[in-house]
């Protein structure tokens, strides 16, 4: 498995004004299981107000939401898209960040990073954020 450090990034001012504007969250990798970090994540962003789409290939809701099992499938708009999958996962899920066209933000959390997708995910105007827990820098905001 090959690291990579991250060289496309928001600063801290950055990220204080995404957590300021966005509004709907699809949390690619939102895990059912309560002990997950995804899930953890996501409650903490849905208490914080944020309206949480999960993004997972089985169940049917997940902290009282409806899943969709890919970002097209998802009705209506996304502001941000919050990814926990593997990195070399996420050049396809950037794709179709794209195809959608109203998709702000990717941010992949901690421990994730594709520099080649963050690039792409840029150069369509998008803001990223690799490598970092929202949870832990909308705490940091509070």
């Amino acid at each position: 498995m090959e690291c990579e450090f991250p060289t496309v990034n928001a600063d801290a001012n950055e990220i204080k004004e995404i957590f300021s504007t966005v509004k709907t969250i699809a949390v690619v990798g939102l895990s059912p299981d309560p002990s997950k970090d995804s899930h953890r994540v996501a409650k903490y962003l849905q208490q914080a107000g944020y309206t949480i789409i999960p993004v997972y290939p089985k169940e049917e809701e997940i902290l009282g939401q409806k899943v969709y099992r890919s970002l097209k499938e998802i009705p209506g708009g996304v502001d941000m898209v919050d990814i926990f999958r593997k990195s070399a996962a996420v050049g396809p899920i950037v794709d179709a960040c794209i195809d959608r066209g109203d998709v702000k933000v990717v941010w992949l959390q901690a421990g994730i990073v594709n520099n080649e997708a963050a690039e792409k995910a840029k150069e369509s105007g998008m803001k990223v954020v690799q490598s970092r827990c929202a949870m832990v820098d909308h705490r940091n905001l509070a």
